[in-house]
């Protein structure tokens, strides 16, 4: 990598504003579809057709991102994409509901190209927990604010309008930092050349790369289930609304500020030891919340569950990077994370109907299996390098 170190901390701040317009749309999606159905008489069938779509352009934008970004100017990528999304919000405005179904395609798949440039930017830096923490902290502080605003300030007085055409002013000033983004010859050095090979060979990873994408996807599938139905457990437990509304509003507090202590800490603890303790921070959570009779100990449980999710996607995606010398699998992480994002939530309505223990039961023993595969995984990929280092 050829960039100075005083360019890092402007690339990476650069790369993460660049991720944070990719993961304004789906962190805001619930709100907005709800306008929609208050401000423009939807459907929940249309809502839902309206989600989906989303999704699939997403799920296409990871793969177009994989087989492209690698040879594209990158700062002129963001602006496009920018531009891209804040068109297709300030139409979808605008349209009616007939209109709707392209543009919001279009929003999932400008979102996922802006996910996967950040996060192939910040597979490249050297301290790869840190870089990521300092992502998902920066892209969950920016949403924090627009969550805050959104409802009470914009949808309460200018509807789905309004909130529509706040986002798309937003994604355009982050776009701004496109121009502190480094060249891709400057970051990626000999592999920025374009290669000769074909379109199949940009998917060609280790197999250990695919083996971890799989576990992450496993991982993400028990936890987004059980995120999926929270307030469903809280309900449950007859809390208040007002109770419920300061779990949910200092849960996207606590997860940017997790992720904030990783980008403090870095590489420090090593490859394998902090999957271990995302496994105990993550069952301590489960456990208050299986146990949970009231206010107190459900919301503790929720609490430490959040940041042992969060911790949990920062060191497997910092794994993937590691394990594939190219930096190319980092970018098919969004697309497990779509594809955890659907099968999570369909899997746990249906283990409901046997209680809520059998879900938490099959989120804990998701993480269980995703962390010991990773440190397997991670155990094998050191052997290698000694091996390697040993020869030579």
């Amino acid at each position: 990598m050829n960039i100075s170190r005083g360019n890092t901390v402007a690339i990476m701040l650069a790369a993460s504003f660049a991720s944070t317009i990719g993961g304004l749309p789906f962190n805001t999606l619930p709100i907005l579809l709800g306008s929609m159905v208050d401000s423009l008489g939807f459907t929940v069938e249309q809502i839902g057709l309206l989600g989906a779509v989303c999704f699939a352009g997403y799920l296409l934008g990871t793969l177009v991102a994989v087989a492209l970004i690698d040879r594209l100017n990158w700062r002129w990528l963001t602006l496009g994409c920018a531009f891209g999304a804040a068109v297709a919000y300030g139409l979808s405005s605008r349209l009616p509901a007939t209109a709707q179904l392209p543009l919001w395609a279009l929003i999932g798949f400008f979102a996922a190209l802006m996910t996967c440039l950040g996060m192939r930017i910040m597979g490249e830096m050297p301290n790869k927990e840190r870089a990521l923490g300092l992502r998902l902290g920066i892209e969950l502080g920016v949403v924090a604010a627009v969550l805050f605003a959104l409802p009470s300030l914009v949808i309460a007085n200018f509807h789905y309008t309004g909130a529509a055409l706040l986002l798309a002013a937003i994604i355009l000033l982050l776009s701004l930092s496109s121009w502190a983004l480094p060249r891709r010859q400057d970051l990626l050095g000999a592999a920025a050349r374009p290669h000769s090979g074909s379109l199949l060979a940009r998917f060609q990873f280790p197999p250990a790369a695919y083996a971890a994408l799989g576990f992450f996807f496993l991982f993400g599938a028990g936890q987004i289930g059980l995120w999926a139905f929270l307030e469903r457990l809280g309900h449950s437990l007859a809390l208040q609304p007002t109770e419920l509304g300061i779990v949910f509003a200092v849960l996207k507090l606590l997860g940017g500020a997790a992720a904030l202590v990783l980008a403090a800490v870095g590489d420090r603890l090593g490859v394998r030891v902090p999957h271990l303790i995302v496994l105990l921070v993550l069952g301590t959570g489960l456990l208050l919340l299986g146990n949970a009779d009231g206010f107190p100990m459900y919301a503790a449980g929720a609490w430490i569950w959040e940041v042992g999710f969060t911790w949990g996607c920062v060191y497997q995606t910092a794994a993937i990077a590691r394990m594939d010398s190219s930096g190319r699998s980092i970018m098919l992480i969004p697309a497990a994370f779509a594809l955890s994002s659907m099968a999570g939530p369909a899997l746990a309505g249906q283990l409901l109907s046997h209680g809520f223990t059998a879900l938490l039961w099959v989120a804990a023993g998701c993480a269980v299996i995703a962390v010991l595969a990773f440190s397997c995984l991670l155990a094998g990929r050191a052997q290698g390098e000694g091996a390697v280092q040993a020869v030579c």
